[in-house]
């Protein structure tokens, strides 16, 4: 067994590229889950960083010059920043404050609903079990409302960390875009001269890295958008909460479209019953969901790594229950890193040298 253990050791560790790369990915899990929270505005600016450098790219292949293309895009974000925060968000709270005060309504909607079920199914449900699941119902809506009504009280400091993120994410973008090579080269200078696996594995994560951030990022928009525009003319309660939540849900596969149907569903079934309304809100919801998942995401994601749905899934649990949104926003890349790190990790040590490290250990 010591045999075993040593020559695997010799195998993937011999190299001093793969020492060293270990040694990162130590300390790079330490510094997530020890100051995660606290780097989370560089990790913001990092994601915005990614999505307007192509359009710094472009503009300097027009001959502008570095900063004034860097000052061009940089002021087109904050501007549109700005117009989110001024006409989007006050409609979103709004809608989310309406949906609260009618949760009470709608609980007593659902408990009318359900006191007809041991007339009409007596089979599959008894009262005893009706009134146990009322009483659960009445239970949890009440906490709901009660976490609801104390959250603008509870939530004053991170309101105030956020007035704090707008003003210190922005800054920390401009200087990213503007700086961007400088500290390229200061983080590659800390890192071993001789480096063929480092430098093969930036090459390709760079690549998919950017194009993930810059897809995703695309697939919100054209997803929120889309959701907002049927939803509007289905004159759906709260389009544009969830537009936001069908938007957002992309960000977590597989798992986000399902977690995201149930509350579509519900305001639909609030809104109008088992009507024709109701139908059409479920067909133009399957609609976006479907050419989301069956046209979107290949023609934005053509170029990633491909990776099995399991594993993707055990990414997104993994790296979002170490590193919270940020873990779930990047499980596929990180993902993808790590596939990349194993193909092009150094294992072909020469079997003289694992035949001396056996000779060596024998002695």
């Amino acid at each position: 067994m010591r045999k075993v253990v040593e020559r695997w050791i010799y195998r993937y560790f011999a190299d001093d590229e793969a020492v060293a790369l270990s040694l990162m990915m130590l300390v790079t899990l330490v510094i997530i889950i020890t100051m995660g929270n606290l780097l989370a505005p560089v990790l913001a600016a990092l994601v915005f960083a990614f999505l307007l450098q192509g359009a710094v790219n472009l503009l300097k292949r027009w001959h502008l010059p570095h900063l004034l293309a860097v000052a061009i895009v940089f002021a087109s974000f904050v501007g549109l920043l700005f117009t989110m925060m001024v006409f989007l968000f006050p409609i979103v709270i709004e809608q989310f404050s309406h949906l609260v005060q009618e949760m009470p309504g709608m609980v007593k909607r659902w408990q009318e609903i359900l006191l007809l079920l041991p007339e009409k199914y007596p089979q599959l449900i008894s009262e005893v079990r009706l009134a146990e699941l009322t009483a659960y119902i009445q239970t949890e809506s009440a906490q709901f409302a009660e976490a609801a009504l104390s959250f603008s009280v509870s939530k004053v400091p991170n309101i105030i960390v956020v007035m704090v993120y707008l003003v210190v994410v922005p800054l920390l973008v401009f200087f990213m875009l503007k700086d961007r090579d400088h500290l390229t080269e200061s983080l590659t200078s800390l890192l071993p001269e001789r480096r063929p696996v480092m430098d093969q594995v930036w090459l390709e994560m760079n690549m998919q890295i950017a194009n993930y951030v810059r897809g995703k990022a695309a697939e919100v928009v054209i997803v929120g958008s889309a959701t907002f525009i049927w939803f509007a003319m289905l004159d759906v309660n709260y389009a544009a909460l969830l537009a936001l939540l069908v938007g957002l849900s992309v960000v977590i596969p597989y798992i986000g479209a399902v977690v995201v149907t149930i509350p579509v569903l519900l305001v639909g079934l609030f809104q109008w019953g088992w009507g024709g309304e109701f139908f059409w809100l479920f067909v133009a919801y399957s609609v976006i969901q479907f050419i989301d998942g069956n046209v979107l995401v290949p023609l934005l994601f053509s170029e990633a790594v491909n990776l099995h749905p399991i594993a993707i899934i055990l990414a997104v649990l993994v790296f979002g229950g170490v590193w919270g949104f940020w873990g779930v926003f990047f499980a596929i890349p990180l993902a993808t890193l790590i596939k990349a790190l194993y193909n092009a990790w150094p294992r072909n040590v020469p079997v003289a040298l694992l035949s001396e490290a056996e000779e060596l250990a024998s002695e």
